[in-house]
């Protein structure tokens, strides 16, 4: 083998080879102009707060990994943090985004699982995906395979872990046990129904009507539901009284208000209800008979909280390992989705706060269309 260095042929042994192309890739160049990013120096609704911003980034040091990001997902806890309504703030002036894939461009000289060309997701929050480039450290960073989707890549962090720990974490399931939920075509909802089908769990689910109610009910259907009933359908299903399936040993809650509460009415005796969100913005009320002669349970669950307290575990460690063979293998498939220019980026912010749960569309930036 050769190389060409001012016009000079010179013959590279074996190990001489080796060393230059591991050279090569710790000291890959980025380029550090036209760096583009959304910041929002004070909280409000993002099409007021969002800016464009152009920076330059430094070349990587020592444990630093540089990363163009490709795809960036809009979810409503990031609509919620720029707002001022989160719970788990960045410091101003901030940069969204916790979920995205990247590639890294290029690494520091102490840098030992990384390399240029590997493909990336957050390994911590607040990162601020929602830019074409930025520097990290390299435990900051998780590699994917890239026989991952860009698009399940990018969206590995939030949805599929949030269905995946709600199902472990608070009843000890067996096949053929009955799981129910609402806010069933939502991004969790969805993985929520496949995890299921694959675990041998069956799985209810309740959305809010439409017009296009029986398209809805099919695509679910086709993801392994085995039951999926509109908000009034609920009322007055007789598939747990008739045996058709098992009274559900647990309940996923992502809407709150009557919704909420019309599932609570079908779990088993000693049953359990997560919430892990509200999307109907009211209050979660339950008769003092479901405690009472039912000894139902209410639990709470927040990602964000169990990544802080589960960072280097192994539990977690697995769940991605989990996660991503299952992507990698097209068990697992992504909601419908919108690719959104970083340029226009209004269309998914504006879309992320104002959707009312019957679109069923997760919006994503293109960052690499600045």
């Amino acid at each position: 083998m050769v190389i060409c260095v001012r016009n000079l042929v010179l013959p590279l042994s074996r190990s001489i080879v080796t060393n230059f192309t591991s050279v090569r890739q710790m000291s890959a160049t980025v380029k550090t102009d036209f760096v583009k990013s959304l910041l929002y120096k004070e909280y409000g609704e993002p099409v007021d707060v969002l800016h464009v911003t152009t920076q330059s980034i430094d070349q990587p040091e020592n444990n630093q990994v540089s990363v163009k990001w490709l795809l960036a997902p809009v979810n409503p806890a990031d609509i919620n943090t720029i707002q001022g309504k989160y719970p788990s703030k960045p410091p101003l002036p901030a940069i969204p985004g916790n979920e995205g894939v990247g590639e890294v461009v290029a690494v520091g000289s102490n840098v030992k699982h990384l390399n240029v060309g590997d493909r990336v997701i957050p390994n911590n929050i607040h990162l601020g995906t929602w830019r074409t480039h930025a520097n990290y450290t390299a435990e900051e960073l998780m590699k994917v395979p890239k026989e991952v989707d860009a698009v399940e890549a990018s969206m590995l962090n939030v949805n599929p872990c949030t269905a995946y720990r709600m199902l472990k974490d608070f009843v000890e399931l067996k096949p053929g046990d009955t799981v129910i939920q609402n806010g069933g075509n939502s991004a969790v909802g969805q993985m929520v129904i496949q995890l299921c089908k694959m675990w041998n769990y069956k799985s209810v689910s309740v959305v809010r009507d439409r017009p296009n109610i029986e398209e809805l009910k099919n695509h679910l259907i086709s993801l392994g539901a085995d039951e999926i009933l509109t908000e009034s359908e609920i009322k007055k299903t007789q598939i747990f009284k008739s045996k058709k399936l098992p009274s559900p040993k647990l309940a996923l809650n992502c809407i709150c208000g009557q919704n909420a509460l019309e599932i609570l009415r079908h779990l088993a005796h000693g049953g359990i209800m997560v919430t892990y969100g509200g999307m109907s913005r009211e209050p979660l009320t339950v008769p003092t008979s479901a405690f009472i002669f039912k000894d139902i349970t209410l639990k709470g669950f927040w990602m964000t909280a169990w990544t802080k307290a589960n960072m280097n575990s192994k539990e977690r460690e697995n769940m991605f390992s989990e996660l991503g063979t299952l992507f990698k293998n097209k068990k697992l498939k992504a909601p419908p989705h919108k690719l959104v220019p970083f340029c226009q980026y209004q269309e998914a912010v504006i879309n992320a706060i104002h959707t009312d749960g019957r679109i069923g569309v997760k919006y994503i930036l293109d960052m690499t269309k600045s």
